[in-house]
């Protein structure tokens, strides 16, 4: 029977499937793979060729995307097919599998399928869901921040020009992307000298009663006063919309028209005004580096390796302006080459931002018509994917390749630098190798409310800020308990390991390069006492193979004076430069300023609430209704009686019990 299109297969075990369409799937698989080809060994490779043997049974014969999955229910690899059936088959050979395809095979358990209507949706959802399910043989985006964009406002009759980061909530045209934050500052100082618009909040821009700095500057053409009519002004954010739009030439064809025109009317005010407006233009053009004339707008991608690692460098060129560029170190197999870094790379890097006219990339990559086709529909315009060989465009791509291998480079030389530090780590410690991820504890409060516990983790790339962890302290522990919230912390986080622990040793069994989420060193900011606390709640789990390490402050809390407590060994210090002593500062720092920083976030929360929470008859109602009208507690406890009473929502009751607990002797 036909496949609606779109539907999704999520039981491999599926009775839906005509006969006929089942036993030409076993036929593809039997003409797939040779009867002469010897069996692999019973184990764990030919555990899962048997799993896609029974799955590509069920798997449609069109486009879609395929989802392997491991023991634990983790998407191991994410993959798009012309055909899935017969992409799917292709994994059931039980030779010539080069060692990462055999890895992700030996550890599948179950697959997954998605069927749709074109390969360039196929090729679009591929892209979605890698990066939502971030899957472990996938080639993954490691940085995903979001980049800043220049918005011009449509919510009011004076549009702004402001800075934007995040979800585009607000009204109005987005502009970009920029690589940095100061790319986009400087670029709208600029566009403010060269058009006037204002970049003032609304509430200033309504309560102006004469023209602000910004106007005397000629940074702003006034409209809060009236110094410009709407029709004016309206034209002014018209030819900020083109210029930012790669209508370069055409605005400043229409200015230096303009200047002469006036300087003809013998309006020469006027014409220095256009002049001042032309030179503004030229300077946002003149210093932003390298300036394509023959390129108006695209992203330009690079690929370089060197030890292993792979560094993508992108640049991005709007109204023909060089906007920066970024360097990703995208997570990938070793065994991979440039090119299949780099179509997968881009295919996520567009999945949530708008891809210019123009990509051009260092390296053919597979699939590169379909990669255009999939972003033109995306983009609803066309969409060009290149790989020059010569020209200007092909120096654009040069370029970029030469800051890939200077960043890659420095990259390396840090993480030669890590290692050694590491490595250090593991000689003054004691351990059998270098650790790969060291966890440290730290806890903040103030006489014990508002208590948090971090926890920050490092390898040898440095700090994984997204493996940090924040621990809010739920149990009725002693005001200033250091050792019970330790005890709490450590509990949470290894019973949290232990129950994962059966996939992850699974996985690790058919994957010797999987990334293991235990530590192989614990540091707590501590002495004897912290450290006993912490082996005790190891022990009672069952765990003795993880080595924990208390650092005890020096006297005075001098640094460089840190005892080091180990069980089994007598306390000891580092000598004063070691530069090993100078990584645990570092690390214990960085763990004290993130559990500082929990802790402040969720006492300034608790400091917002408290006031009104222990005010009887206050509910989240009217505690809402009261810091929405007046917007601070402060406010909320300056406020008078009348002014309470006339807050929306709230009685003359309720206004007498809040005046009363602020003002008890009134």
């Amino acid at each position: 029977m036909s496949r609606k299109p779109g539907t999704i297969d999520i039981d491999p075990d599926l009775a839906d499937l005509d006969p006929v369409e089942a036993d030409e799937a076993e036929e593809l698989a039997l003409d797939l793979v040779p009867e002469d080809e010897a069996a692999p060994a019973p184990g764990p490779l030919a555990a899962g060729i048997d799993v896609i043997k029974q799955a590509v049974r069920h798997a449609p014969k069109g486009p879609g995307v395929y989802r392997m999955i491991g023991a634990n229910g983790d998407v191991l690899y994410v993959g798009k097919a012309k055909s899935i059936a017969k992409r799917v088959i292709s994994y059931a050979r039980p030779t010539g599998l080069v060692s990462r395809i055999a890895r992700m095979v030996a550890a599948t358990s179950a697959m997954e399928f998605v069927s749709t209507k074109t390969e360039t949706e196929a090729l679009l959802l591929e892209a979605n869901l890698i990066k939502q399910l971030r899957p472990r043989f996938n080639v993954l985006m490691r940085d995903d921040k979001s980049f800043p964009y220049i918005l011009i406002t449509a919510d009011h009759s004076a549009p702004r020009i402001v800075k934007h980061r995040g979800a585009r909530s607000m009204k109005g045209d987005y502009f970009g992307p920029f690589a940095s934050a100061g790319a986009v500052g400087r670029t709208i100082n600029a566009l403010e000298r060269a058009f006037l618009i204002r970049s003032c909040s609304d509430p200033v821009f309504e309560s102006r009663t004469r023209p602000c700095l910004l106007f005397q500057i000629k940074r702003c053409s006034g409209p809060c006063t009236g110094e410009i009519d709407q029709t004016g002004y309206d034209e002014l954010v018209k030819e900020a919309k083109l210029f930012l739009s790669g209508r370069s030439s055409t605005v400043k064809q229409v200015l230096a028209t303009q200047m002469e025109q006036a300087s003809a009317d013998l309006e020469f005010e006027s014409a220095a005004v256009y002049r001042d407006r032309l030179a503004a233009l030229s300077a946002i053009q003149s210093t932003q580096g390298i300036n394509p004339r023959g390129v108006e707008e695209a992203d330009v991608f690079a690929a370089t390796q060197q030890g292993g690692q792979t560094c993508i460098e992108v640049f991005f060129f709007r109204t023909g302006q060089n906007w920066g560029n970024r360097a990703y170190y995208p997570r990938a197999d070793r065994s991979m080459e440039p090119a299949e870094v780099l179509g997968p790379f881009v295919a996520q890097f567009y999945d949530d931002r708008p891809p210019p006219s123009l990509v051009l990339l260092s390296h053919d990559v597979e699939d590169q018509g379909l990669l255009a086709e999939a972003l033109s529909t995306r983009a609803g315009r066309r969409i060009e994917v290149a790989t020059p060989k010569r020209g200007e465009k092909k120096d654009l791509v040069d370029h970029a390749a030469q800051n890939a291998r200077e960043a890659l480079g420095r990259k390396l030389a840090e993480s030669a630098s890590q290692m050694k530090l590491l490595t250090g780590l593991a000689e003054a410690f004691g351990l059998e190798k270098p650790p790969r991820r060291v966890e440290v504890y730290d806890n903040s409060h103030i006489m014990g409310t508002n208590a948090v516990g971090g926890m920050i983790v490092a390898g040898p790339e440095g700090f994984r800020r997204k493996d940090y962890r924040t621990f809010n302290i739920k149990s009725d522990i002693a005001p200033g308990d250091d050792f019970g919230m330790m005890r709490e912390v450590l509990s949470r986080r290894f019973k949290r390991l232990l129950k994962d622990g059966a996939a992850a040793e699974t996985e690790a069994s058919v994957d010797d390069e999987a990334e293991s989420a235990w530590p192989d060193l614990v540091l707590i900011d501590g002495g004897q006492g912290q450290l006993t606390a912490a082996r005790q709640i190891l022990t009672d789990l069952g765990i003795d193979n993880v080595p924990l390490v208390g650092i005890a402050k020096g006297r005075d809390r001098e640094a460089g004076r840190e005892t080091f407590f180990i069980p089994g060994r007598e306390p000891f210090r580092l000598e004063l430069r070691d530069p090993v002593l100078y990584f645990v500062q570092r690390l214990r720092d960085e763990a004290h300023r993130f559990a500082i920083g929990a802790h402040r976030g969720k006492r300034k929360k608790d400091i917002k609430d408290a006031g009104l929470a222990e005010i009887a008859g206050i509910g989240p109602s009217r505690k809402r209704a009261l810091l929405n009208h007046f917007g601070t507690l402060k406010a909320i406890e300056r406020a008078s009686l009348d002014d309470l009473q006339g807050a929306p929502g709230v009685n003359a009751a309720t206004a007498k019990a809040v005046f009363d607990f602020f003002h008890p002797n009134a």
